[in-house]
């Protein structure tokens, strides 16, 4: 299973889920203390901004940020779950875990995840730039995207509540 959720529900989504992998999409420099329950190598730390056309002085979502999540998620064994997370549990976080199911699931109805993904959360508003990215690497030939802008922006929130993707539909 694949929980999201955001940073100040780390410790508790950990505790509750006994995860042993974890994917952090955070502003670089952003202090994240690492769960006990999570090993350092288990841990992929990915520092960028939540924007998604480049502004001065912000580091974007770029391609080698998602090239190594998707190849960070390929790796993961499942035997224990994997938490993604970010500032707020919204943005790259639910765009971390659409990618990771596109790639764990190559032959994935793209439309299908996005639906699961909006079901699960109310507030999700993956991140239009790693979702493009993500398209690309996995050569989804736009799929991606259109599914991401069937669901829409989801509804305001400033924090989305933690919740469970099942990555292997």
């Amino acid at each position: 299973m694949l929980y999201v959720c955001s940073l100040s529900h780390l410790s508790e989504t950990a505790a509750r889920t006994r995860a042993e992998t974890l994917v952090t999409l955070i502003n670089a420099g952003t202090p994240v203390d690492r769960p006990a329950s999570i090993d350092p190598e288990n841990h992929l730390f990915l520092g960028f901004n939540d924007i998604v056309e480049p502004m001065e002085g912000l580091t974007p979502p770029g391609s080698q940020h998602v090239q190594a999540l998707i190849d960070f998620a390929r790796k993961w064994d499942r035997r224990a779950p994997m938490i993604v997370h970010c500032w707020a549990g919204i943005s790259r976080s639910t765009a971390g875990a659409f990618i990771i199911s596109c790639a764990r699931n190559p032959a994935a109805d793209e439309q299908s995840v996005a639906a699961t993904l909006r079901a699960a959360s109310p507030s999700a508003t993956p991140n239009a730039r790693l979702v493009a990215l993500a398209d690309e690497i996995l050569e989804r030939e736009g799929r991606m995207i259109r599914a991401m802008e069937a669901i829409g922006r989801g509804a305001n929130a400033y924090e989305g509540a933690p919740f469970m993707l099942d990555v292997e539909q």
